[in-house]
């Protein structure tokens, strides 16, 4: 297998005043194509600053990060923004949905989005929302939705224009654990049905467990389990 994500000594430092404060001190990692990778550390651990450099929302201050064979530092903002929107599926812990619109329209947006408008499979469209337990529910707006069905519309809309790649940054932490167990198997599902590869960012010991393996940060490195302190008594 070839890797779909890779870092190569990637560091991350905001500016606060006149103080340079690291995020990220070198990582490298690869996730080869269709893994499900669980990142798991403590707050403050560099874990969502590696979500979105990998995700292309923000920019490393220094190394490599190639995805699916395009090295990110070579891209335009526009290349750049173009990748994301077809190639990788996005899942944040705050649902991200669009209050005036009801949950089907949140959904196709992401087809529009994408520049693939009107031409989602229904079929496809049908077995998601039916998997997600949303079926009727997709005409009502997020204001009428628990926070569980939020969710679940969200990620909905990650996977609808099967990305290669789908990036979860904590969604099951607003969760209960019915919702949050729906929300793990269908990431699990997607990713050993349709070939997905998923790298999910989570505080949860027993929700990173779903992975094929697990990552661990603690003061933006990669470290060995035992350094982690929420993970000793695993």
């Amino acid at each position: 297998m070839s890797a779909i994500i890779q870092g190569d000594n990637v560091t991350k430092v905001y500016r606060v005043g006149r103080v340079d404060v690291p995020a990220l001190r070198g990582i490298s990692l690869k996730v080869e194509k269709g893994e499900f990778v669980s990142i798991v550390g403590p707050s403050g651990s560099g874990k969502s600053t590696l979500f979105y450099i990998l995700g292309g929302l923000t920019q490393a201050t220094s190394g490599r990060v190639v995805i699916d064979d395009l090295e990110f530092s070579k891209l335009s903002d526009a290349e750049r923004t173009r990748m994301r929107k077809r190639r990788i599926g996005f899942v944040f812990q705050k649902f991200n949905l669009l209050p005036t619109l009801d949950a089907r329209a949140n959904i196709d947006i992401a087809g529009d989005i994408a520049g693939v408008n009107g031409s989602t499979d229904p079929a496809y469209f049908e077995r998601i929302v039916g998997l997600l337990g949303i079926g009727d529910r997709l005409q009502h707006r997020p204001s009428e939705l628990s926070g569980g069905e939020q969710q679940r519309v969200a990620l909905a809309r990650a996977l609808i224009n099967r990305p290669a790649i789908v990036l979860a940054d904590e969604p099951t932490g607003n969760l209960d654990s019915r919702n949050s167990d729906t929300v793990l198997n269908m990431l699990r599902q997607s990713n050993q049905e349709l070939g997905q590869t998923v790298l999910m960012i989570t505080h949860n010991p027993e929700a990173a467990t779903i992975g094929d393996r697990i990552i661990h940060m603690r003061d933006g490195q990669i470290v060995s389990p035992d350094q982690d302190p929420q993970w000793t008594h695993h």
